[in-house]
C-alpha cells in the first residue's frame, strides 16, 4: 500500500494523489479527472446518510469514487467505465488504497440499472463524443448523434427517479438536467452544481 496519507483529515493534494497512476495518466489529470477539493464537496453532498449507493457515470481512472469512498466509510461508490484501460486504473487505484466499499464497473451506462442508486456524480463525460481538443485517446467515437443518444438517456433517466434523488454535476450544462430537478444553495464552483429530484 503507497503511503499516501489517505485519510479523511488529511489534506491530500492533487500531485500526491495522481502519482498512483503511470505518467501518461497524470497528465489527464487536470483536464480530465476530478480534483479533490470538488470530489470532497460533491461526496459530502451525495453521501447523506449511510447505506446509500453514489455512482459516478464515467469514472475515468476512479479518483472520483475513491475520494469519496475514503471520506464515507457507510456509503457505497460505483464508477462506471467503457473504457478499458482506465477501468483497470481505477482496479489498481483500489487495490493500492484498500477501499472496500467502493466498486467499479466495465462498461456503457446505458447497461444499467439506474434504479439500483440514489445519488449521481456527472463530470460531463459525454462532451468527448463532441469534443475534438484535449482527447484522453482515440477510442471513442465523434459523434453529435451519439453525443444526443447519451445526453437524452440520462436526462430520461434521471427524470424517472423518485423525489430526494441527489445529482452534482460538473462543467455541465442546464439542458442536461431535468426540469424537475432544482438546484441547492448557492453555486461553490463555477462548474460544480448540486441538486435534488422534487
Amino acid at each position: 500500500m503507497t503511503d499516501l496519507g489517505f485519510h479523511p483529515s488529511y489534506n491530500l493534494n492533487d500531485t500526491n494523489f495522481d502519482q498512483m497512476y503511470p505518467i501518461r495518466i497524470q497528465k489527464l489529470s487536470k483536464m480530465h479527472w476530478t480534483p479533490i477539493e470538488i470530489a470532497n464537496k460533491a461526496a459530502k453532498f451525495l453521501a447523506y446518510r449511510p447505506g446509500i449507493k453514489v455512482l459516478d457515470i464515467g469514472s475515468g481512472v476512479g479518483k472520483f469514487c475513491l475520494v469519496g469512498a475514503n471520506n464515507h466509510p457507510d456509503v457505497s461508490f460505483y464508477g462506471v467505465e467503457q473504457r478499458l484501460n482506465l477501468y483497470q486504473h481505477a482496479i489498481c487505484a483500489k487495490e493500492e488504497i484498500q477501499l472496500n466499499n467502493v466498486e467499479f464497473i466495465h462498461g456503457n451506462f446505458t447497461q444499467l440499472d439506474l434504479n439500483d442508486y440514489q445519488s449521481f456524480y456527472f463530470f460531463n463525460s459525454f462532451y468527448e463524443n463532441i469534443d475534438h481538443t484535449e482527447q484522453i485517446d482515440h477510442q471513442i467515437e465523434h459523434s453529435y448523434s451519439l453525443y444526443q443518444y447519451y445526453s437524452t438517456f440520462l436526462l430520461n433517466a434521471l427524470d424517472d427517479k423518485p423525489s430526494g434523488t441527489r445529482l452534482v454535476t460538473y462543467h455541465s450544462s442546464r439542458h442536461e438536467i431535468p426540469n424537475s430537478y432544482h438546484l441547492v444553495g448557492l453555486p461553490i464552483h463555477p462548474w460544480l452544481k448540486m441538486w435534488i429530484k422534487m
